[in-house]
């Protein structure tokens, strides 16, 4: 049994979380608000009110953080529980800027530390259908493998070595193609009930045809129903935009479908509705 420290339990990382202690891996839990990693203790996680009592003892950390200055600061909260030997997986979305510096940190503290985040939301997290990308030395690999097959049903190393950031970079330019279809939807649909028709309308032209897929299924549904119960929220894909752009920008690429998705997510957040499901950006076509 691999012992180990979630910390971060959102909806992502319980989900993670529970569906390690089914398959017989040991979790001891924290979250910056304690309430939302209670749950898990029905489950069987040990749940703890200090990042570093959640790492003393464990054999791999797994951190599912907002960005990478939470998740430095909290592992620096760690480190007093910390040991030379303990892999590290950094599980969350985070800047391609930031992985050097959360490397370092393990390399300081004799951690190993593989970028690790995951493609996939909250339905897939509960199934333990995540895709992992990652990147870390074969020695982590080994240690790993039974815990990414406990959260993914599939893991593709990009490279041995954590610090190039590989992980981060592949998730940044796939999540900037949900983030982007996710807006390109909304804007169908509302263009299709702005135009004076019902919008159940859209979905009996595409369904069927060349250009219908699951995610649009799910999407469509969600804006022609008003039904934003989160999956991934608003306030974490306008985060991801501002990431997208700065990693396009420092490999001199333009994102104009990804800034003007940016642009829509703050709209928004501004309405009152960053908690929702990114769907939502559907109510950035409208005044309310």
């Amino acid at each position: 049994m691999t012992q180990i420290a979630m910390l971060g339990t959102g909806i992502m990382g319980a989900a993670m979380a529970r569906n390690l202690l089914r398959n017989g891996q040991g979790v001891t839990a924290w979250n910056r608000t304690r309430e939302r990693a209670e749950p898990l203790a029905v489950d069987g996680a040990a749940v703890v009110d200090t990042p570093a009592e959640a790492v003393a003892g464990a054999d791999v950390v797994m951190t599912m953080l907002n960005d990478g200055d939470t998740a430095l600061a909290v592992m620096a909260d760690a480190a007093d529980g910390l040991r030379a030997g303990q892999v590290w997986a950094q599980m969350g979305t985070v800047g391609v800027g930031d992985v050097p510096r959360l490397a370092a940190f393990a390399a300081e503290h004799g951690a190993v530390f593989v970028d690790s985040p995951v493609q996939g939301t909250k339905q897939p997290a509960e199934q333990g259908a995540l895709l992992v990308l990652a990147a870390g030395p074969q020695d982590a690999r080994t240690v790993l493998e039974p815990v990414f097959d406990a959260i993914g049903s599939r893991t593709l190393w990009l490279d041995e070595d954590g610090a190039s950031g590989a992980g981060t970079r592949l998730k940044l330019a796939a999540v900037s193609y949900a983030i982007s279809l996710t807006s390109v939807i909304a804007e169908s649909v509302a263009l299709t009930k702005g135009l004076g028709l019902d919008p159940a309308l859209l979905g009996e032209v595409l369904t069927g045809g060349p250009l219908d897929n699951a995610y649009l299924q799910i999407k469509m549904k969600a804006m022609v129903a008003d039904d934003y119960a989160t999956s991934f929220a608003v306030r974490n894909a306008e985060k991801n935009t501002r990431l997208i752009h700065d990693a396009a920008a420092s490999a001199g690429v333009r994102v104009d479908v990804n800034d003007a998705a940016g642009d829509r997510f703050r709209r928004v957040i501004e309405q009152g509705h960053g908690d929702e499901d990114m769907a939502a950006t559907y109510r950035a076509s409208f005044g309310g």
